[in-house]
């Protein structure tokens, strides 16, 4: 998974894409306080598990995809614990 950072609020996620379809994120703090889009929703008492995404996140993802910086067709692999400093 790569470090990647949303161009819209800075937050920080893991990310891997293995096909240009199929995207894998790991986030490494809550959602609702580290995203804006997440947190607007929380705001208005929509639990996270029903919000489906964050578009400047995945806008982000899917630039870094294709200027290269995330690579597509990668290998999978797990999720890592703990947390990037």
């Amino acid at each position: 998974m790569q470090n990647l950072s949303c161009k819209h609020c800075g937050n920080r996620v893991l990310v891997e894409k293995y096909s240009p379809t199929h995207t894998s994120i790991q986030w490494l703090s809550d959602a609702e306080t580290a995203c804006p889009e997440f947190a607007q929703q929380a705001a208005l008492g929509v639990p996270s598990i029903y919000i489906p995404t964050c578009s400047a996140l995945r806008d982000s993802i899917e630039q870094a995809a294709h200027e290269g910086i995330v690579e597509t067709d990668a290998p999978r692999s797990y999720p890592v614990p703990g947390r990037l400093m």
